[in-house]
């Protein structure tokens, strides 16, 4: 049985991003396979998908650190008596390519991250997609749970801190299986201008860390509602305003426009 799991709270992801997320795996698994999310707001959720209460992370959540610290409660000791691995994605994350690979990769034992490509001077693993044997390294939550604001505040980010303290050395997927749309789709900011963002052959999945969203790079934007405009539009607002950013250059590096193949895969 494949598991995979995922968690929704708080109001950026309604109930179809969960829905989109069940079937892209649909499509892209051998069964059998289960699905579970575990939200705080379970209302538009398939039937297909199993919900569960959010798990307890015991301790307050760290405020001096921007990591979406609230995930480190998949490490519990017991996550709604599941057992065995899992494979948790991000709701935010566009499946490509079959997964059948990401659950006979490594050892039942193994924690397997994502490589995080920003940091590519740091053995650094990314938490959109990774694997992990469900209870058996709970010592990172029982940490975590014992001086949180410490743990928040040395390592900034959740990613950061199950990479350099998982009790067993962390792996990482093969680099073409999971890409990042900002790194490996969309190219340098001034190439972004002329083509739209491209899906790497071999990619079984895209991942969209910060922004823009599956949403926004479909519709050509950076994020928020507006329509895409044309990059002669979006230079000019470099220097007249309104700006998508806090200073010119960095307005200008967020140019996106409309990737249509998001459609063929992110879809229900």
């Amino acid at each position: 049985m494949k598991q995979v799991i995922c968690i929704k709270w708080g109001n950026r992801y309604g109930a179809e991003y969960v829905n989109r997320l069940y079937a892209m795996i649909e499509r892209n698994i051998t069964p059998p396979f289960r699905v579970y999310c575990f939200t705080d707001d379970a209302r538009g959720i398939r039937e297909d998908v199993t919900c569960f209460d959010l798990p307890p992370l015991g301790c307050p959540t760290p405020t001096n650190a921007p990591g979406k610290w609230r995930k480190i409660a998949l490490w519990n000791r017991d996550l709604n008596g599941l057992s065995g691995t899992a494979l948790f994605v991000d709701l935010d994350v566009v499946i490509t390519r079959n997964l059948d690979p990401f659950f006979a990769f490594g050892d039942a034992d193994d924690v397997v991250l994502a490589r995080n490509p920003i940091k590519p001077f740091e053995r650094l693993g990314q938490t959109s997609v990774f694997r992990f044997p469900i209870g058996r390294y709970h010592q990172l939550l029982d940490d975590f749970r014992a001086d949180p604001q410490t743990i928040a505040g040395h390592f900034q980010f959740e990613q950061r801190y199950v990479t350099q303290r998982c009790p067993r050395p962390v792996k990482f997927w093969p680099r073409r299986w999971v890409r990042h749309f900002r790194h490996h789709c969309l190219g340098p900011w001034p190439l972004r201008y002329f083509r739209p963002a491209r899906l790497p052959r071999d990619a079984r999945m895209v991942i969209f860390p910060g922004k823009p969203d599956p949403a926004d790079a479909l519709a050509g934007r950076w994020s928020g509602v507006e329509p895409h405009v044309s990059r002669f539009e979006h230079l000019r607002r470099a220097f007249t305003g309104p700006r998508s950013g806090s200073s010119v250059l960095r307005h200008l590096k967020r140019y996106v426009m409309p990737s249509p193949w998001i459609s063929e895969h992110w879809r229900e």
